[in-house]
């Protein structure tokens, strides 16, 4: 829980960076898209915007809300290019067999927008 606390202030600072820029101080609704293979879960995530709003974070109020678009890790084989929906970061190709395809999706935390006043 305490890296997705850390993780949730990184991202509120990056936001508040961005805010500043265009002349925004609170944000109304923080949108985020989680990979399924990003170390990161969702409901833990839900719980730190929670943790920062009660702690006051500047550029958070009361009516502050996330929302989180959940992201499924998909993998291309680097042989036979089949994609496919990994269980882990290093999977075996469904079609070729072959281990450790690319991960093309699923594996990030982003900001995907946010809306300010």
């Amino acid at each position: 829980m305490s890296h997705e606390v850390a993780l949730m202030g990184d991202m509120l600072n990056l936001v508040a960076e961005d805010m500043q820029k265009r002349g925004l101080s609170k944000v109304k609704k923080l949108k985020l898209r989680v990979g399924t293979l990003s170390h990161s879960v969702p409901d833990a995530l839900e719980m730190a915007f929670e943790i920062h709003k009660a702690m006051k974070a500047p550029i958070l109020t009361e009516e502050s809300t996330l929302e989180i678009e959940v992201e499924e890790a998909r993998a291309r084989c680097v042989i036979c290019g089949h994609e496919y929906v990994p269980d882990h970061r290093v999977a075996l190709c469904p079609n070729c067999g072959v281990p450790g395809g690319k991960l093309i999706a699923g594996d990030a935390i982003r900001i995907l927008s946010y809306e300010g006043v």
